[in-house]
């Protein structure tokens, strides 16, 4: 058989267009995965399309037609292939636009240039510049122009040329997977989804025009909570929420997610020298709700603000257009340092948002409306008397958390922790946090080889993220450095089994910190809420079973307030717990969420509208059993299709001629009469409503939930401590570890002493080489340590200064006997 020639040319025409769609696809330009700085402006076009702002003016002016499916049919009737619109432009087709808005108006209906849907895109696109749109689409997630381009490249998915943009989709039920990769490769990622439903879109005025759709939600790293990115390792396992994810593939952080915001103040410099500055900065965990503060003088070398980021460790910086030119090294040094996936996203806000005048404003506005007593008045008080440069700080930080509908999280000035309090911790400045290799080795950067490492026997995320704090931040007072010591001492060698039951219920504890941080901003699922009130219900009971036991077993004080203070602050979570239907909260179904329907009566209302349609069409059944001569007859559910009449192919012509036929098989054929195409589309309508009352019902209960927040919050934290104390015991379990003891007078005493970390990398294959230490204000206050090179003189001086941090944070040490005198600050060159 042989083509014709005109179908061979057209086979070659399409063979053609495929292979310079996957170039165009293909030969972008590379670029750096990881985003040090917002995105470029991708519109770089725009400015030439001087109508392109105005839709409504292009629509008047005819060149853009609202008929979706003219639109594409009109495209597919082209011949011509626009090289220019196929390039890796997000506004490919711009350059015709221009041509349109400037061409002289003809008498024939000029063609659609964009989609309705493009135009919409377009639209949000203006808004969001800088972020990756996720805009739904039915079943999936599609992404268009630059967006698309970088979609493919960076989660290996395919992209092809639609219409007037590059388009690349992904399903819906792996947006929480790729949403993580692009978050975590430095982008900010915008999710878009339709606020529309078929059956209301088809009783509203706008029931032929395309669907609506908004931004519900936006996401970069330390803004990473909500439903989007329910899915993690914890939910999946007690679940099984999709057992055909990897959950491998999904990021399950646990380390601090800093956003810190840093400001500049050239006034306050009390010293002129060259590059002296005075630094402002906040910096606060959306996901924990943690927000701490400092100003300071800093020095040319940016000394003190280098140790403030290497301690609070940001995974992202919000800075103002410019900075000081030594600051700007800082940054690009301090970004640099990050391996992969790990580096530090820095965003850009105007210099007009961090003025003093401008920003004051913003924080007085915001805080105002919680002065309703004498204790919200003083909490004011404390917030507009921070110095200049955290205010503005502080503005800068709140305006970007809008953005992100998490600015709740700074609404409570009282959880404000001042970084460099009065003498409230040890001095550890950033160079001594590197060259002591206390959170991560010097070699790859990680936490492996670092005291961090050695020191980390947690069983949950708060309790690993609480002891971090505790090794940046040893402690100044013996009181509180012996409570602990007590409590580590009574867990090492107490034979009562208390403590190996409150460890195994550690150690089946999701993250639920996040969890409650996720529920205050509102922005959890019912299946994330559900384990989360679940597990604090658990475990107030099974901390209530251990009142007595401890009480008659456990002596340090503070495990003992600590665990018995548990059970009373997490009293609340039953009385929510009760409320929820527990398969409903585990599929996500919040139609049945609620048992009592009592306290919820706009979802009654409508589920008993609900069942009286259906009833009607039930009893419509008798009458279509009449008309079919079928006294048997049911309805059946096909495809999705409800209350459907089988009748038989041969007997189809005892059938109505207004029924409606919805399908047919060889055998039968379905229909609907009028009366249940009238009343199952009502009955659609109100099923699509009750599903949004449900969703602001939903949410109401978890603004009610909230004002246990901090009481909660206040158990987790408890629970974090007893999980260090835990993790400390079982270091001083390790090898020959002593109980160091404190005290005021100046004096370093070690016997026989070893580096924590090196003891435990050479293992007991190569014993490290014990070393005594003895320094003393009253005698020998100096010690030269000479030797050859290699010979373990920096080793012997790092081990003095680790043993030191160890005793001051409340753990055993590697030593035969240790006696330290409390030491304010270490310092290494």
């Amino acid at each position: 058989f042989i083509l014709p020639k005109k179908c061979l040319r057209t086979r070659i025409v399409l063979k053609s267009l495929e292979k310079l769609k996957e170039f165009c696809c293909d030969s972008a330009p590379p670029q750096n995965r990881v985003q040090t700085e917002p995105l470029k402006e991708r519109f770089a076009v725009l400015p030439k399309c001087t109508d392109f702002d105005d839709i409504d003016l292009l629509r008047a002016k005819n060149a853009v037609s609202s008929e979706d499916s003219k639109s594409q049919t009109s495209q597919k009737d082209k011949t011509v292939f626009d090289v220019s619109r196929s390039g890796s432009s997000s506004l490919g087709g711009c350059e015709n636009l221009q041509k349109t808005c400037d061409s002289k108006p003809s008498n024939k209906r000029t063609k659609s240039i964009y989609t309705p849907l493009e135009l919409q895109y377009i639209e949000m696109k203006q808004q969001q510049k800088d972020a990756i749109l996720c805009v739904e689409c039915g079943y999936k997630y599609r992404f268009f122009g630059e967006d698309a381009e970088i979609a493919a490249r960076e989660l290996n998915i395919y992209c092809h040329l639609d219409h007037n943009f590059m388009t690349a989709s992904i399903p819906t039920h792996r947006l929480f997977v790729h949403v993580r990769r692009l978050v975590a490769k430095g982008y900010k990622v915008g999710v878009v989804k339709q606020t529309e439903t078929a059956a209301l879109k088809a009783i509203g005025d706008n029931k032929s025009s395309l669907f609506s759709r908004k931004l519900t939600a936006l996401y970069t790293k330390s803004t990473l909570i909500g439903e989007d990115i329910l899915l993690n390792r914890n939910f999946s396992l007690k679940f099984k929420l999709d057992d055909a994810v990897n959950v491998d593939e999904i990021i399950t952080d646990t380390s601090t997610s800093y956003l810190l915001c840093i400001c500049e103040n050239k006034e306050n410099v009390k010293d002129k020298k060259k590059g002296n500055i005075f630094i402002g900065l906040v910096g606060v965990q959306p996901a924990t709700g943690e927000v701490v503060f400092d100003s300071f003088q800093d020095s040319a070398s940016r000394f003190e603000l280098e140790t403030r980021i290497l301690s609070l460790q940001p995974v992202e910086l919000l800075l103002p257009s410019t900075l000081s030119e030594q600051t700007e090294l800082l940054i690009r040094r301090a970004t640099a340092v990050s391996v992969r996936d790990d580096r530090i996203r820095v965003e850009r806000m105007d210099n007009m948002y961090f003025e003093y005048s401008h920003a004051f404003q913003m924080v007085t506005e915001f805080y105002a409306k919680d002065v309703v007593d004498v204790k919200g008045s003083q909490s004011f008080s404390g917030i507009i008397n921070l110095e200049k440069p955290v205010i503005c700080s502080l503005a800068a930080i709140i305006r970007y958390l809008k953005d992100f509908n998490l600015e709740k999280v700074l609404s409570k000035p009282k959880n404000f922790k001042q970084f460099s309090g009065e003498m409230e911790f040890m001095t550890i400045n950033g160079t001594t946090l590197r060259n002591l290799e206390i959170l991560q080795n010097q070699t790859d950067m990680k936490t492996k080889g670092s005291l961090l490492w050695v020191l980390d026997h947690t069983k949950t995320a708060f309790g690993r993220r609480k002891l971090k704090k505790w090794v940046t931040q040893p402690l100044l007072k013996i009181r509180e450095i012996n409570a602990r010591l007590d409590a580590v001492s009574e867990v090492l060698y107490s034979e009562s089994s208390v403590f190996g039951q409150i460890e195994n219920h550690l150690r089946k504890l999701p993250d639920i910190e996040r969890g409650l941080c996720s529920i205050y901003h509102k922005k959890c699922s019912t299946q994330e809420f559900f384990l989360i009130v679940k597990t604090l219900h658990h475990l107030k009971s099974e901390f209530q079973a251990l009142v007595p036991a401890v009480n008659s077993h456990v002596q340090s004080d503070l495990l003992r307030t600590f665990i018995l203070e548990i059970p009373e602050l997490l009293s609340p979570v039953e009385r929510y717990l009760k409320i929820l239907n527990e398969q409903a909260a585990k599929i996500g179904d919040k139609t049945e969420l609620f048992k009592d329907l009592s306290d919820f009566p706009l979802i009654k209302k409508r589920k008993d509208e609900i069942q009286e349609v259906t009833h009607r069409i039930q009893i419509h059944l008798q009458e279509i059993r009449k008309i079919i001569k079928n006294p048997s007859a049911q309805y059946v559910a096909v495809s999705g299709q409800e209350f459907l009449i089988e009748v038989k192919n041969s007997a189809v012509s005892c059938i109505p001629t207004d029924w409606v036929k919805i399908g047919s098989t060889k055998a039968v054929s379905r229909f609907h009469s009028p009366f249940v195409v009238e009343n199952y589309r009502h009955l659609n309508q109100l099923r699509e409503q009750l599903v949004l009352d449900c969703s602001a019902e939903w949410l109401e209960f978890l603004e009610n939930f909230s004002e246990h927040y901090h009481s909660l919050c206040k158990a987790v934290h408890h629970l974090a401590t007893v999980d260090c104390i835990f993790s400390l015991a079982k270091v001083a379990k390790q090898g020959d570890y002593c109980r160091p003891t404190l005290q005021e007078e100046r004096k370093i005493l070690i016997k026989n002493g070893r580096h924590p970390v090196i003891d435990v990398l050479l293992g007991e294959q190569d014993q490290y080489v014990p070393n005594s230490t003895n320094l003393s204000g009253d005698s020998e206050r100096v010690m030269i340590i000479t030797g050859p090179n290699m010979g373990g003189k920096s080793s012997y001086i790092k081990q003095v200064a680790l043993i030191t941090v160890m005793a001051q944070i409340g753990s055993y040490v590697p030593a035969e006997e240790a006696t330290i005198g409390i030491v304010d600050g270490i310092f290494t060159r």
